[in-house]
């Protein structure tokens, strides 16, 4: 890369490495309600103002309400018997983050997709910033593409990158530009 690199890592540099051990009480606090399927009582692991900012299909959500009605229960509503695995988490400070999946059953619409009844697997990335001993900020990343090809659907039509994987089409490279 030429010229002056883009500043890095900003918002984790002056993190309070003394707070890890709160950081990981509330994350895996929050994670047991969510498996436990709460809704009306999870605002004990988050601050009043906390944001919780998806990938595009997911939206942000602005505040504990949002997230309860634009997340939470749509969420419950599409898929029933849900349980979150975490198959990683990491902490440092007040920040921690994981992926995992969560397994599921297709019992509500979904993105246009009636209930299929099919068991299926919600891939995902959270991270997190917990201000307080409570979450401030949440970025998410769900991976809804595979969510929905598990029901049916192909959102890239034939063109995603898996083509090249399967052999199906050649890779193309800066130089066939």
């Amino acid at each position: 890369m030429s010229g002056a690199r883009p500043e890095q890592a900003a918002l984790s540099r002056q993190t309070d490495l003394s707070k890890t051990d709160e950081t990981r009480a509330v994350i895996e606090g929050m994670v047991d309600g969510l498996n436990d399927h709460r809704i009306a009582d999870i605002g004990e692991f988050f601050a009043d103002g906390f944001r919780w900012m998806g990938n595009t299909g997911c939206g942000t959500k602005s505040g504990l309400e949002e997230f309860q009605r634009n997340w939470q229960r749509p969420f419950q509503h599409a898929f029933a018997d849900k349980v979150c695995i975490d198959e990683a988490r990491l902490y440092m400070g007040e920040w921690a983050a994981a992926f995992g999946r969560q397994e599921a059953t297709h019992a509500g619409e979904f993105m246009g997709v009636a209930p299929t009844g099919k068991r299926i697997e919600i891939r995902y990335m959270d991270f997190w910033k917990v201000v307080d001993g409570k979450i401030a900020d949440n970025w998410v990343m769900v991976d809804f593409p595979h969510v929905l090809a598990q029901l049916g659907v192909d959102v890239f039509d034939g063109e995603g990158w898996e083509a090249f994987d399967r052999g199906d089409r050649r890779a193309p490279g800066p130089e066939d530009r």
